[in-house]
C-alpha cells in the first residue's frame, strides 16, 4: 500500500511539531503552572481564530469539486465545540464574551488567519485542505500527550482534546489532502506542501505569540 500524502507531509513537518510539543505554553500548562494571564490571552485570540478557520473553510466549500467533497467540507463549517469551549473557559476565567470580541488580532494570529483565507482563495479544495489540516491535527496530538494537569482551568481546556473528538476532523481534511493530491501534478503537490509546511510553522508561532503576549508596535 502507497504512503498517503498527508502522511508524506506530517513527516516533513515533524521537527515543527515536535518544537510545538516541547513549547514551554503547553509544558507549563500540563504542569499547572502557567500563568493565567497567559492563558487568557491565548484563548481570546483563538476565539478570533477560529473565525478565519471557519471563514476559510466556507471558501474551500464553495469550489467543491463534487457531492462526497462538498459532504465532507460542509461538516467542517461549524466550530461548535470549540466555540463552547471558549464560552465554558470564559465563564471560568470571568472572561466577558463581548471583551473577547473586541481584542485586536495579534500579528501573529492576522498573519495566520490571511495565510488561510489567501490559500483558499487563490487555490483549490486541496490547497485549502493542506492550510487548515495542521490545525486540527497538532491539537489532536496534543490531546493525546498532555497528561493530567490539576489545574481547574487546563484540565477543563485539556479534556476536550484528550477525548479526541478531533479525530473525525482531521481523518476528514486528510481525504480531501490525500484525493487532491491524487488528481495533482507536481507543482500542485509542492504548493499544498508548502501550505502544510507554513501552517505548521504557524501553529508553533502561535503558541509562542501566546507565549510572549504579542503585541503591535506602538
Amino acid at each position: 500500500m502507497s504512503e498517503r500524502f498527508s502522511d508524506s507531509l506530517r513527516a516533513t513537518a515533524t521537527p515543527i511539531w515536535e518544537a510545538i510539543f516541547r513549547h514551554p505554553f503547553l509544558s507549563q500548562l500540563k504542569a499547572g503552572t502557567l500563568a493565567e494571564e497567559t492563558f487568557r490571552f491565548y484563548i481570546c485570540q483563538d476565539y478570533h481564530f477560529l473565525e478565519g478557520f471557519a471563514r476559510t473553510v466556507a471558501i474551500a466549500l464553495s469550489k467543491a469539486p463534487d457531492f462526497e467533497a462538498l459532504i465532507l467540507l460542509s461538516k467542517r463549517v461549524p466550530v461548535p465545540i470549540e466555540r463552547e469551549l471558549h464560552r465554558s473557559l470564559f465563564s471560568l476565567m470571568e472572561i466577558d464574551e463581548s471583551d473577547a470580541e473586541g481584542t485586536e488580532l495579534a500579528p501573529t494570529n492576522r498573519a495566520y488567519v490571511n495565510h488561510l483565507l489567501s490559500t483558499a482563495t487563490l487555490g483549490g479544495v486541496g490547497d485549502a485542505a493542506a492550510a487548515l489540516l495542521p490545525c486540527p491535527w497538532t491539537y489532536h496530538e496534543i490531546g493525546q500527550r498532555l497528561g493530567q494537569t490539576d489545574h481547574p482551568i487546563y484540565k477543563s481546556w485539556a479534556s476536550v482534546y484528550q477525548q479526541g473528538f478531533l479525530a473525525e476532523s482531521v481523518e476528514a481534511w486528510r481525504l480531501l489532502l490525500d484525493r487532491a493530491a491524487a488528481d495533482a501534478g507536481e507543482a500542485q503537490r509542492r504548493r499544498m506542501q508548502d501550505a502544510f509546511l507554513t501552517s505548521s510553522r504557524y501553529e508553533y508561532m502561535f503558541w509562542e505569540m501566546a507565549w510572549r503576549q504579542e503585541r503591535w508596535p506602538p
